[in-house]
């Protein structure tokens, strides 16, 4: 490799492990890597991070002053500031770890994103939405989170709560409080949790006995169900649809992206719900946004890592 490349380094902060990947201008993944997710918060977590680009800058035979950028995704909401105020799901402190991060690679500038924002990116540079300018990414998980790109960066907000599209609120009349403390969450039922709660809403409503489900977000039994015929199934993912689609004409509204992309656990299942969400999106949408794309995310696990790479190779390019 020449001697001259620059490379940056894409961190995933999760609950379990930090994933790692090494990248270069390109955007080819040359590397990764993960280690368990240590306290944020102490030299010990710190060295742990810091190790992890070693070995990735290691197995490329680089030194680590050719690191130009190190982008983080935490699952946390970043302002547009980068100042992170609020962490409920890790211990971390931010600016520490990035001067421990700065001090290891000097030439590298160290950029935070949240998660969500962070795999949108990585989908507009490698996946999905590559030629992309505008995109929302649509994370369908345990809660249903997101991220949405304008003329080609991502909207982080004033308080860093750009792309929080599962909280904008479909249903005014609910009485269950959403995670959040609001009613009505998109998240309620359009996120895996969503789809089992409408499921078993739907065996009560019928007087049907559900099938066995290994948690309250264990939708792959009710997509499993619904490809066996289940007809409470098929029901409860044509509500889940509804509910989505009128969100997706909501932020069309609002943002008119070119393409959606859905990620997460449960666009796994894409096959049982992609058709009709277009049919119901294009039904409700805005008659000049009717024919905006949605499509099935590639990037899988490493969107994160893809992403937050991206952002650091971004604000490098800004520097120059």
């Amino acid at each position: 490799m020449a001697e001259n490349k620059q490379y940056y380094i894409g961190v995933d902060v999760g609950g379990t492990s930090v994933k790692l990947g090494l990248f270069d201008e390109e955007g080819d993944l040359l590397g990764k890597t993960s280690v368990p997710t240590p306290s944020l918060a102490c030299d010990e977590g710190y060295a742990a991070v810091v190790g992890g680009i070693e070995q990735l800058m290691g197995a490329v035979q680089q030194p680590m002053l050719f690191v130009r950028g190190i982008g983080l995704a935490v699952p946390c909401p970043v302002p547009a500031s980068g100042v992170i105020t609020m962490a409920a799901n890790i211990e971390i402190d931010a600016p520490a770890l990035k001067e421990a991060l700065e001090a290891r690679c000097p030439h590298a500038l160290v950029r935070y994103v949240n998660d969500a924002n962070a795999a949108a990116m990585g989908e507009v540079w490698r996946g999905s939405a590559q030629g992309h300018r505008s995109m929302v990414m649509v994370t369908i998980g345990t809660g249903l989170g997101g991220g949405v790109v304008v003329n080609g960066d991502v909207i982080d907000g004033a308080f860093g709560a750009g792309g929080e599209i599962g909280h904008i609120c479909v249903n005014p009349g609910e009485e269950r409080a959403c995670g959040c403390g609001l009613r009505g969450c998109l998240e309620q039922y359009a996120s895996a949790s969503g789809v089992v709660n409408n499921y078993l809403h739907v065996c009560e409503q019928g007087g049907v006995e559900p099938v066995e489900l290994v948690g309250p977000s264990d939708s792959r039994s009710v997509f499993d169900a619904a490809r066996a015929g289940d007809e409470a199934a098929l029901a409860a993912i044509d509500v889940t649809m509804d509910y989505l689609s009128l969100g997706l004409q909501i932020i069309s509204a609002v943002v008119d992206p070119e393409v959606y992309v859905l990620g997460g656990g449960a666009s796994a299942s894409a096959d049982m719900f992609l058709d009709s969400l277009r049919e119901k999106y294009a039904a409700r949408a805005f008659r000049v946004s009717r024919g905006t794309s949605i499509e099935v995310a590639e990037l899988g696990n490493d969107a994160g890592i893809f992403g937050a790479a991206y952002v650091a190779l971004r604000a490098a390019a800004r520097e120059v």
